[in-house]
């Protein structure tokens, strides 16, 4: 429906109770209800009594109903039986011959006997028409009694005859072995519940307060909405539970009054009586302005109080009426119905119960306005569809049960012969109440009513929402369908052309926390329910990618979380590659070093034979030299994308030359002390440790080395690994050193070769001699231990390539300290000062 209909409506006092308005799409109706109070269950039922004659219905049979005053409220019910009644006596296939009449129980036995007396006056003298000790014989006609299911208790009291309740089903009369003559012609509301779960489901109301009546139903209701609910991860924001007794509500009202008002929850369930403690309740928050989308059965379908109002007073009042089809003939009935023949006021139940058709153009904004100043003049000038309360056809349903167990029980008088006793009297009332219950028929508009099993039928409900407007106008406008029977997903069916009265078509919402939005999990709160919680956000790598999820999801190694974590993005696998700018310089320092490393070994070679090559030993210089080219070419390892070769050959090879390197520095301080140290020079034994020095000590100390790398590779060898950390976006290929154990072993044996060699050089570096290059050694090694002191720290603080980039650098700064301290005086001395590379110098 494009636009609701809009009234400007003027009237008097009407006893309209109902106003239909009949749209194209969807169906609705407006409607005006007019109070009534009701006390005591009595005064709000009818009871009927279905009974047959031989002889055609006189034309005053009824007339005696006029001189009852029948409650506004009963009017529907009458119209139903007139109707349901007329429709029988007319076909032929039921009950031909035959007069189905009824009379209905005002008054208890006195009244109804004075009827039902004058009817059979002339028929017979001995038998009574109702089943109480009035002093005649006992009949077994059918009651029909309701809506309230008491009264069918206190009629029920030391009866036999067979009663079919009319209003809606109750499982206080579903025990037949406590009530063996009481049956139910309403569905039971198996999967009324499901239905209104389902309705919150769908329009994602999380967070409902539910109102009931004090009594076994309204806790069995309770306890299974509550069941249902948490299986759809919706919770109860109050319980309010409105006892019977009206002196102990008027102790707790403001109690319920409190509950009500304050709380969240902007959806709430009202299941119960609403001639009741709960009526009263609901009437009362009316006055309070509480602004709620109710949701309940036909049983409450109710207009507040005439008093004006904000027009959002309510947001809606939801209802689920079981589904039946509507009777066409009945509207034939009203309009030709002989009152002669039904002498109630007709003109007072169309004011109070009719249908009128004003279909609405698709491209009119709104209707004209029209005024009611004489509503039973307007009434004549429409046609008009009578629309059944769920109690009326309940009530209409029955009348045919009745009449299809009357029409058995004849066939069964003529088949046996049974003439001793009138056509149509029954006084077995055990045989009555077994063919009622077993009937199986289709009524006139074509519903199968079963009236045994009714517990299992699957029945189908209807959706409708009312908004009540001031002076108790409504408009009810069928939303949707609920059939369980369906598939799963087809259960419920929700119009998607339907406005909210404020012409908005979003649905307000019913939640105790707000929606945590994608990048946001929720975190319950203590104590409170699930429907609570706060949104935090997803940690770092973790995404959520939908509305209020539990937990969120981390993303793959090779992916990472944008910045909003709704997703994971496929990272950008990166290394230290000699594109990188730092890479192509770390390269370049390398390739640089090595080359003036060999320049400095071709100019050693080059002057093998000067005093300052040859006072030095110059086989440990060319020793030095090379494994300090190996030493500056080893760091080219680590760039370029990394293999398991590479990462082994990594650490291994850097191992390995600077073992070679120090022990080649720690030979050379040797060598010069025991230069100095021993006795006179020329001496053979002076040469021969010399000589054994650097004989012995170079591969001694580089096998110690080789043994702690091979233990290494052979334990935890380096790996290649994948570092998520340390650049957002990205994952970088390194080598994991595998052991770190064995890593600072082999640094700790380096670094102990260096002390060595740091403590003789230093012990040296005062010896007389002009060549004497302890103290350059001295320096060596503590620009040697300098940058590996200051490696350690800085290494273990960084990842990804600054981890790399870290060692490479110290590799190429050792190694360049080592050269410079070590090599740089010679080479000044050999190219630039040759007048000092002289023997007496």
């Amino acid at each position: 429906m494009k636009k609701l209909c809009a009234f400007t409506i003027a009237f008097f006092p009407l006893k309209f109770c109902l106003i239909l308005c009949s749209l194209t799409e969807p169906n609705c109706f407006w409607r005006i209800k007019k109070i009534e109070v009701y006390d005591g269950d009595l005064q709000n039922d009818c009871g009927f009594v279905l009974f047959t004659l031989e002889s055609p219905i006189e034309e005053n049979f009824y007339n005696h109903i006029i001189n009852f005053r029948i409650p506004a409220r009963k009017y529907e019910f009458f119209l139903v039986m007139f109707f349901a009644t007329d429709e029988i006596n007319k076909n032929p296939y039921l009950l031909s011959n035959m007069s189905l009449i009824f009379s209905f129980i005002f008054g208890m036995c006195e009244d109804t006997m004075g009827v039902l007396d004058k009817a059979y006056l002339h028929q017979n003298n001995y038998f009574d028409l109702l089943n109480y000790n009035c002093g005649r014989k006992k009949r077994c006609d059918v009651k029909l009694t309701g809506p309230s299911w008491k009264t069918s208790l206190k009629l029920s009291v030391n009866s036999r005859a067979p009663k079919i309740f009319f209003g809606p089903f109750n499982p206080n009369l579903s025990d037949h072995d406590q009530f063996p003559y009481i049956y139910q012609i309403a569905t039971k509301d198996t999967y009324l519940l499901h239905g209104m779960v389902s309705l919150m489901f769908h329009f994602e109301w999380t967070w409902i307060g539910l109102v009931i009546t004090d009594d076994d139903q309204g806790i069995q209701f309770h306890s299974d909405l509550r069941e249902e609910m948490q299986r759809h991860a919706i919770c109860l924001a109050f319980v309010i539970m409105i006892p019977e007794s009206i002196k102990l509500y008027n102790t707790k009202f403001k109690i319920y009054d409190q509950q009500l008002m304050t709380s969240s929850a902007k959806v709430t369930i009202i299941y119960g009586k609403m001639i009741s403690t709960l009526g009263l309740s609901f009437r009362r928050w009316a006055y309070l302005v509480a602004r709620r989308i109710w949701i309940t059965t036909s049983k409450l379908d109710v207009i507040t109080y005439d008093k004006d109002f904000s027009l959002d007073f309510f947001h809606g009042t939801v209802i689920f009426v079981h589904h039946h089809n509507d009777i066409a003939t009945f509207r034939n009935f009203m309009q030709t119905i002989n009152t002669s023949k039904y002498p109630v006021d007709i003109s007072q139940s169309m004011g109070q119960w009719n249908h009128f058709n004003c279909s609405i153009s698709k491209n009119k904004k709104k209707m004209d306005f029209f005024m009611l100043k004489n509503p039973l003049e307007w009434l004549t000038q429409h046609t008009f569809d009578m629309v059944l309360s769920e109690e009326g056809y309940n009530l209409y349903n029955a009348v045919y049960a009745v009449a299809h167990t009357y029409h058995e029980l004849i066939f069964q008088q003529v088949e046996s012969q049974e003439m001793a006793k009138p056509k149509g009297l029954f006084t077995d009332c055990q045989k009555v109440a077994s063919l009622l219950k077993t009937r199986v028929f289709t009524n006139p508009v074509g519903e199968l009513v079963n009236m045994n099993h009714k517990e299992n039928q699957c029945a189908k409900y209807d959706i409708f929402i009312i908004w009540n407007f001031p002076k108790g106008l409504g408009l009810k406008v069928k939303i949707g369908s609920y059939f369980p029977c369906l598939q799963q997903s087809q259960h419920l069916h929700i119009s998607e052309d339907w406005e909210w009265v404020t012409g908005e078509t979003l649905v307000p919402s019913s939640v105790c926390s707000e929606t945590c939005t994608a990048g946001f999990r929720k975190s319950h709160q203590k104590q409170t329910a699930d429907c609570c919680f706060d949104c935090v956000q997803c940690q770092e790598n973790e995404i959520a990618n939908d509305t209020d999820m539990e937990q969120c999801v981390r993303c793959p190694d090779d992916s990472y979380a944008n910045l909003e974590q709704t997703e994971c993005l496929q990272r950008v696998v990166t290394f230290l590659a000699y594109e990188d700018p730092l890479g192509m310089a770390l390269g370049c320092m390398a390739l640089s070093f090595s080359a003036i490393t060999i320049l400095v070994l071709v100019t050693f070679v080059k002057y093998r034979d000067t005093p300052i090559v040859k006072a030095n030993n110059r086989i440990l210089s060319y020793i030095l030299l090379i494994s300090l080219v190996f030493c500056f070419l080893c760091s080219l390892l680590f760039i370029g994308h990394p293999n398991q070769a590479t990462c082994i050959l990594q650490q291994a090879t850097f191992a390995i030359f600077f073992t070679v390197a120090i022990s080649t520095v720690l030979a050379k301080t040797i060598t010069v002390v025991t230069a100095f140290k021993l006795t006179t020079p020329g001496r053979r034994i002076r040469k021969m440790m010399i000589k054994g020095a650097t004989n012995l000590l170079i591969p001694i100390c580089t096998l110690i080395q080789l043994v702690l790398c091979a233990i290494w590779l052979v334990t935890s060898p380096p790996f290649i690994d994948r570092d998520i950390q340390s650049e957002h976006g990205k994952v970088i290929i390194i080598c994991n050193k595998g052991s770190v154990t064995a890593f600072h072993f082999v640094l700790g044996y380096l670094s102990s070769l260096a002390l060595g060699s740091f403590t003789v050089a230093f012990l040296a570096r005062n010896l007389p001699d002009r060549f004497n290059e302890a103290k350059f050694l001295t320096f060596s090694m503590l620009v040697f231990y300098s940058v590996w002191i200051t490696f350690l720290p800085v290494y273990h603080s960084t990842r990804g390539k600054v981890m790399v980039i870290v060692e490479v650098f110290s590799i190429l700064a050792s190694s360049a300290g080592l050269l410079g301290c070590i090599f740089f005086q010679k080479c000044y001395v050999l190219l630039v000062r040759p007048d000092l590379n002289v023997l007496q110098k």
